[in-house]
């Protein structure tokens, strides 16, 4: 269902309601194939209606207060609470993304309250698995990414997207602690997938500056780390983006970094998480849950490579 930032319920009514608007159980028979080129107009825009045959879903979101408290943001601080406690130095506005690559037949740069204007603003609510086996359920708003992508008339060169988010020491007090800008990357396929969201608001307030202000990436079925924040370039490559923790650390962190119980982390067990917000733990979903709509994506899920 696609819903109108001003249809997007506050948060008050999301905890007196029992059935969800949101995209996690159904299975869903997606023209999307990993062979798929996005210059295709035909697929892009048939992979944009399957999001009208979402079903509803039970799912409890969890508290705003808590979603903007625990947060992973190293550019503010390494532990948890440091993001949401440095002082509110991000420039929010103005804010533009450009958009290119040697994959995008028309470039361009766009500002946030362009993309506004143009596209309906759509209310998600999925899960978020951190990959040190915390979780959250989210109540994002924002524009499916393939809309985006589909803009920039993507051709045959387009096989992957790269993400850079904003690298500013003046705005960011530990900006410099990857080396430079924070990258991710997804295939063609799972940038166009109808789940893929560049989120701009939750809770039907805007991003705040420790949760990925004013534009950030959203992959449910993934590991959080692949949710690049505070983005402000997108190019559509022809060869796989090395992303920052790839880079980092590649025995531990890979490209995909797909939810999966069945491969730990080198350090500590994926089979189960803890539920932030609440006591104890519950186990862990194939795909955080989106196996039905996700996992024909990926052709062995017997291959860790997929999964770390």
């Amino acid at each position: 269902m696609r819903v109108k930032s001003s249809d997007i319920t506050p948060e008050k009514l999301y905890r007196q309601r029992r059935r969800m608007i949101g995209l996690g159980l159904a299975s869903l028979a997606l023209p999307l194939t990993s062979k798929l080129i996005a210059s295709s107009d035909n697929g892009l825009d048939s992979n944009l209606d399957a999001m009208s045959a979402m079903p509803e879903i039970e799912l409890t979101p969890t508290k705003l207060d808590i979603i903007n408290t625990y947060n992973n943001y190293y550019e503010f601080g390494f532990g948890k609470s440091d993001p949401s406690e440095a002082k509110k130095t991000l420039i929010t506005s103005p804010w533009s993304v450009e958009i290119g690559g040697a994959g995008a037949d028309k470039p361009g740069i766009y500002d946030i309250a362009d993309l506004h204007s143009e596209h309906d603003i759509e209310n998600r609510l999925y899960r978020f698995r951190c990959v040190e086996a915390w979780s959250m359920v989210v109540p994002w708003n924002g524009i499916p990414l393939a809309k985006i992508i589909k803009a920039a008339q993507p051709n045959s060169k387009a096989r992957y997207v790269r993400f850079q988010t904003l690298n500013d020491p003046k705005q960011m007090p530990n900006a410099n602690w990857a080396g430079g800008p924070y990258i991710e990357g997804l295939t063609i396929s799972e940038a166009v997938h109808p789940l893929t969201l560049l989120a701009t608001g939750i809770y039907d307030k805007p991003l705040e500056q420790q949760t990925g202000a004013p534009i950030r990436l959203v992959v449910p079925w993934k590991y959080g780390f692949k949710y690049a924040k505070s983005i402000v370039r997108i190019d559509l490559v022809e060869t796989m983006p090395q992303n920052t923790w790839w880079r980092q650390n590649d025995r531990e962190y890979g490209f995909y970094a797909n939810v999966n119980p069945k491969f730990d982390h080198p350090r500590w067990s994926q089979a189960t998480e803890r539920v932030i917000g609440s006591f104890g733990r519950q186990k862990t979903l194939l795909f955080n849950g989106y196996a039905d709509e996700v996992a024909y994506l990926y052709p062995d899920l017997s291959d860790r490579r997929y999964f770390y």
